[in-house]
């Protein structure tokens, strides 16, 4: 995601000189061809994502479209004071890009799991919160969010995810995209977990449970059509998300189906189950580990339909 990212970024750049991209000195061997193409559009702020961020708000104030780059939670957490006061409460054209979202970089412990981000991002004002699925959805979110005017938080994975689309020929900000039709139970699927969720239904239609499937690469704002839609037409709609279950993906689509009246399916959220991530390992490896892999997310639909 993140190459595609860069490159879709560099063509954007490219016809838009007010587009400046700062990294907080990372992602060099990622970022390389954009500051070689473009040098006078790139900034290093150092290991600094506060003065990083404050000052991608006063360029947006003057006129930039600003992206800031970091991986994990340094360019959220370690700056969401900068975030809240700087670039949202003024409504500043800065995009924030995370790479590396849920347990990409597993192998550095806890400080570089990101699974609050989503909630902490999406609970600022006006900020429009994105974690597309595959490159195809990188590449449309980036262009989505560069055309949005205001403060947007962009999650990405970081590479080798699955390939879901061809191409999307109407990709909207809040804006749900059906995968396939099913029977009784539909999955929503947020960010590079994705995968996981395919080879959870592949698995699941060999023993006759057929899920339906929708991919939400915006969490904020959140489909609330399509939500409705399917709780009036399955019985269980499932939520995945790398994350803590938390005030995430799975939150927002329970805060509209709170709000629906009479009978409606009920809710499923799978996810890190409100902990600290301590244990350390590969991605796949914590994924497993915290109930979210392909075989315990076909073990925990599985059991609601044996209950």
């Amino acid at each position: 995601m993140r190459d595609t990212f860069v490159r879709t970024l560099i063509d954007i750049a490219k016809d838009d000189k007010n587009v400046h991209l700062i990294t907080g000195d990372l992602g060099f061997g990622v970022l390389k061809p954009f500051w070689e193409q473009l040098p006078d559009q790139f900034t290093n702020a150092g290991i600094a994502e506060q003065n990083m961020t404050s000052f991608a708000a006063g360029l947006a104030l003057q006129g930039k479209a600003v992206f800031t780059y970091s991986i994990g939670n340094f360019p959220t957490l370690r700056c969401l004071e900068q975030i809240r006061n700087d670039c949202a409460y003024h409504n500043a054209n800065v995009k924030i890009v995370c790479v590396g979202g849920g347990f990409v970089y597993g192998s550095l412990g806890m400080s570089h799991h990101a699974t609050e981000d989503l909630a902490i991002m999406r609970a600022l004002p006006d900020v429009t919160v994105l974690a597309p699925g595959d490159l195809v959805e990188a590449e449309c979110a980036t262009r989505a969010i560069y055309q949005h005017q205001g403060t947007c938080y962009l999650r990405l994975g970081r590479g080798g995810e699955k390939r879901i689309h061809e191409k999307i020929d109407d990709f909207q900000i809040g804006k749900a995209i059906k995968i396939k039709n099913g029977e009784k139970v539909v999955i929503f699927s947020t960010g590079a977990i994705f995968d996981e969720v395919v080879d959870a239904i592949q698995s699941m239609e060999e023993h006759s449970i057929n899920p339906a499937l929708y991919t939400f690469p915006i969490v904020k704002p959140i489909d609330r059509a399509a939500i409705e839609e399917c709780a009036e037409q399955y019985e269980l709609i499932v939520t995945v998300e790398e994350h803590n279950i938390i005030g995430g993906f799975g939150s927002a689509v329970s805060e509209v189906l709170a709000e629906l009246p009479g009978p409606r399916a009920r809710i499923l959220k799978i996810g890190l189950d409100d902990r600290y991530s301590s244990i350390v390992g590969s991605q796949k490896y914590l994924r497993d580990v915290y109930g979210m892999s392909a075989e315990k997310i076909v073990k925990r639909i599985q059991g609601i339909f044996c209950e």
